[in-house]
């Protein structure tokens, strides 16, 4: 299978997988019936064995329970990642008032990660019945996570500091990929903006890398500080970044005022960054 071949697999899966759409029964308003969640992805490809991977490892950027590509897929040869921007329903309501969470986000973080785990297992399914191997962490039983302040990821020794992480990083490999580079909230900026959520899958298939069109971290951020004001915690600062603490206390108390939904959102909503990539110059 080639790149090409790949790409369009994905796009003709996106038409056919279901659930990208709010059911009737699940609406949390009458209007949010039979809406769509996500836009087409955008799709790049990172080479499995690119050197970014073992930084991952380093304390200081995710941490050393991070898996790399081959601890996930023995043979492992490149990472597809994808970036599915939200609709703009489920981005209006976000805008208004950023110290609630709307119901479209709401849908949107919830029914939208549901159908983002169904699509990546479709996907993996109809890459093995061509004989390709892969692995989709976010489906993969060894998938941990931590939020909310732990004292520990699992299996690693407990310092006595709040731990926010993964042993697999959908931001990170989205920035490896060439899909985007991190904003002043911690999020990934794309070319269609950062109001929306990833997924990868790992490949055994030798595909050719997508060239990174950035060298650093931060290139497609503009440091307006928008995203800061808009926090209703505090947990931006144009100083500092981003503060995980009061950020995991926030989801934590969402949680509770909408369960069985959670999130948030305002940071990626009514900033220059919500859509697209605000350092690219305009035509």
């Amino acid at each position: 299978m080639t790149k090409n071949q790949l790409l369009e697999l994905i796009q003709q899966l996106f038409s056919t997988c279901p659930g990208n759409t709010i059911a009737p029964e699940d609406a949390l308003l009458p209007e949010l019936s039979g809406a769509r969640i996500f836009e087409s992805p955008l799709v790049c490809v990172a080479a499995a064995d690119d050197p970014l991977y073992i930084k991952l490892k380093d304390e200081s950027v995710v941490g050393p329970w991070h898996m790399n590509p081959e601890e996930w897929l023995p043979g492992a040869k490149a990472v597809v990642s994808l970036f599915f921007p939200f609709t703009e329903i489920i981005k209006a309501d976000q805008r208004k008032i950023p110290d609630r969470t709307s119901p479209a986000w709401l849908h949107g973080r919830i029914e939208g990660q549901s159908y983002l785990v169904s699509f990546t297992a479709a996907l993996c399914d109809m890459l093995r019945r061509q004989g390709i191997s892969c692995c989709a962490p976010c489906t993969d039983p060894r998938f941990q996570y931590v939020m909310s302040g732990e004292t520990a990821f699992p299996g690693y020794p407990d310092k006595g500091e709040a731990v926010f992480g993964s042993n697999w990083s959908e931001r990170h490999t989205a920035y490896i990929s060439g899909l985007g580079t991190f904003g002043l909230s911690r999020g990934i900026i794309t070319e269609k903006g950062m109001a929306g959520r990833l997924t990868s899958v790992i490949v055994d298939l030798p595909l050719e890398p997508t060239v990174r069109p950035y060298t650093g971290l931060y290139d497609y951020c503009i440091f307006c500080g928008v995203c800061a004001l808009r926090c209703p915690v505090d947990a931006i600062s144009e100083e500092d970044g981003k503060d995980h603490v009061p950020c995991g206390r926030r989801l934590a108390h969402s949680k509770k005022v909408y369960a069985p939904r959670y999130g948030c959102g305002s940071c990626q909503t009514s900033v220059p960054c919500e859509s697209r990539n605000p350092s690219a110059k305009k035509n």
